[in-house]
């Protein structure tokens, strides 16, 4: 059993997802915003490889993203990062880029040097199962898994089984329609949506997208197997003097809000 999978073998314990940019607003404010968010109940970390175009993203992690590559991070820093935070955490880690940069890398490198970082899994949102055989291939030879993301754009139950059969580790359920950011309110028919996955699968769903309330995350958690926070915790981070202490302060919120063991 791997890192993934052991977070979801009590299916009472919600799991609580927690996004960062590599290198924002720099290299060691990552890591111990890490370590803080480790330690204050996080269960596993994403780590957003800056990238020139992020289609799927708002507002928020827009400028985290600009502000790292204007830094200097690169997708060979990202790993270096990874690697770094593996000496220090135990609990897994994700990374989340887009295509592009993975591809330049080269599919076998990149998935080779994430094996020896120490990354247990990929998220790469402009990349739909139907084109991702060669990168599912690969990374599973090496122990990590190739999350997918489900949005409720997807009206064909055919598309949404094969998604699901295809995702490792979780199903990435998007909230609503549009791109990330904190949002006031959630959609509605969130109900419905995870209603209609769960009868074409039994992987863990873990719903992202606009979460940013302690309640907002109650209610997710309710529905699903674990919640993902990203914008707003970068939004956290960008405005405290003391961004780990802030970012582990506002996890323990959410753990609290979200446990039911």
């Amino acid at each position: 059993m791997n890192r993934i999978d052991a977070s979801f073998e009590q299916r009472s314990h919600k799991a609580l997802i927690a996004y960062l940019t590599v290198g924002y607003p720099g290299v060691e404010a990552t890591l111990e915003v890490a370590q803080s968010i480790a330690n204050s109940g996080c269960d596993m970390i994403e780590l957003g490889i800056p990238f020139s175009d992020p289609l799927a993203d708002g507002a928020t992690i827009q400028r985290a993203s600009h502000r790292a590559l204007q830094s200097g991070i690169t997708p060979q820093r990202c790993l270096e990062v990874a690697a770094d935070l593996r000496r220090r955490i135990d609990i897994p880690l994700i990374f989340m880029g887009y295509y592009n940069p993975i591809f330049h890398y080269g599919l076998e490198q990149f998935c080779d040097a994430c094996a020896g970082s120490g990354v247990d899994g990929l998220i790469v949102p402009d990349l739909p199962p139907e084109e991702g055989g060669e990168l599912e291939r690969i990374s599973s030879k090496r122990g990590i898994d190739l999350i997918y993301l489900l949005a409720p754009t997807t009206s064909d139950e055919g598309r949404m089984r094969l998604i699901a059969d295809r995702s490792r580790g979780f199903i990435y359920v998007v909230s609503l329609k549009g791109v990330t950011g904190a949002r006031q309110a959630l959609t509605s028919d969130l109900e419905g949506f995870i209603s209609r996955i769960r009868k074409t699968t039994d992987k863990p769903l873990c719903v992202g997208f606009g979460i940013s309330t302690a309640e907002q995350a109650r209610r997710v958690a309710s529905l699903a197997d674990g919640i993902i926070i990203g914008s707003r915790l970068l939004d956290i981070i960008d405005s405290s003097s003391d961004p780990a202490t802030s970012a582990g302060e506002f996890i323990r919120e959410i753990r609290q809000a979200i446990s039911t063991d």
